[in-house]
């Protein structure tokens, strides 16, 4: 899940919200969008794998 910040970045987020603190977990922040979905991908698989 790929959300725009305030500052223009991109942060990603998982698509589970974390019990202990009823939020979504940050799983990294970045400059483009592009680059933000090429890790999305890769925690995908880093998951399966």
């Amino acid at each position: 899940m790929i959300r725009k910040l305030p500052s223009g970045e991109y942060r990603l987020y998982s698509r589970k919200v974390n019990p202990k603190t009823g939020k979504r977990r940050n799983l990294g922040t970045f400059k483009s969008r592009a680059a933000a979905e090429k890790h999305e991908r890769e925690v995908q698989y880093f998951k399966r794998h």
